[in-house]
């Protein structure tokens, strides 16, 4: 089983594993990472194991500064002026791969394009520590939900890992915003720890929508799934279903419902998005067959919950899972 330690006692038990090619759970800002070294494939091919991920679906790299950054991919002064006014921070930008960078393919799922992130918090002192990039996509089962506490990363990948460091509950509770930017502009590949709205805001660049094809991590139409079935946007509850809910109003039939948690009663889209992936895991363990999901607006921070919801209800094919 995993060793868990607080992230202030942890720094150099993680580095030291790190360094040695094996994974360590780490916390970020957003949700909780499964640490390895980016240009070591050994320890990157760990990653898929430990995670039963498809290797066609690539990693986000993770740096520690800027001039981390700058050695690995080339920066369009579109993504200069997007990586200034948030980094570090929820957000990743898919950007041109520099030749002879060190990551190992594996990260980058034969692309010629690289995402990175330059997070805050423990994860960028790791990584500054060593010296070196590390992949680190969610702490959690190829699909299902993704681990917003270092307990939630125990009982996924416990008996997987050596180490899982503790930093509390993640503030952001949603994965990181990823966008591609090219010369022409910018792609949206994944709503996220970001709005749309307020990154459009900074720029004065408007988003495109559309990518072709897997172009970066979470974009698979089947994801972050719990084991029950979910139907959304429920108008009633049926009997013996457990219910998310959504502010301060209840669909009809509430009161038969197994089980209720409620992303935010004050229908706050920050809490909520905290709070999303602890609530289902939630209910998804108190063994209910359906999860009935209530309403939640499009609006910033809700397109990036809406996404998370829609493709945790899609249709699933075991090929399709990934994380």
């Amino acid at each position: 089983m995993a060793e868990i330690l607080r992230q202030d006692q942890a720094l150099e038990a993680a580095c030291r594993l790190l360094d040695a090619g094996e994974l360590v759970a780490i916390p970020t800002e957003t949700v909780y990472g499964l640490a390895a070294d980016a240009t070591n494939g050994e320890a990157v091919a760990r990653i898929f194991e430990a995670k039963g991920r498809p290797r066609f679906n690539p990693l986000i790299a993770h740096v520690a500064d800027r001039q981390m950054a700058e050695g690995i991919a080339v920066f369009p002064p579109l993504a200069a002026r997007l990586a200034e006014a948030f980094w570090p921070g929820p957000l990743t930008l898919v950007l041109p791969h520099r030749q002879g960078s060190g990551i190992h393919p594996l990260v980058t799922a034969g692309l010629d394009t690289i995402a990175l992130r330059y997070p805050r918090g423990f994860g960028r002192d790791v990584i500054a520590r060593l010296g070196r990039p590390l992949a680190a996509p969610s702490a959690n089962i190829s699909g299902r939900v993704s681990g917003t506490t270092a307990e939630a990363v125990n009982a996924a990948l416990g008996n997987r890992i050596p180490l899982i460091v503790d930093g509390g509950p993640t503030p952001v509770g949603l994965e990181s915003t990823i966008l591609k930017v090219t010369d022409e502009g910018l792609t949206l590949l994944r709503p996220g720890g970001i709005a749309a709205e307020e990154i459009e805001g900074v720029v004065q660049v408007p988003l495109s929508r559309g990518a072709k094809g897997i172009e970066a991590p979470g974009m698979l139409a089947s994801h972050y799934a719990p084991h029950a079935r979910m139907r959304l946007n429920v108008a009633e509850v049926m009997p013996g279903e457990a219910l998310l809910a959504f502010g301060p109003a209840r669909a009809k039939g509430a009161e038969t419902a197994a089980e209720v948690m409620n992303l935010s009663p004050s229908g706050d889209l920050r809490e909520a998005a905290a709070n999303l992936f602890s609530h289902l895991s939630r209910l998804d363990a108190g063994g209910a067959v359906t999860i009935a999901v209530e309403p939640v607006p499009l609006t910033g921070l809700g397109e990036a919950i809406n996404d998370r919801l829609m493709r945790a209800a899609a249709p699933r094919d075991s090929q399709d899972e990934e994380h």
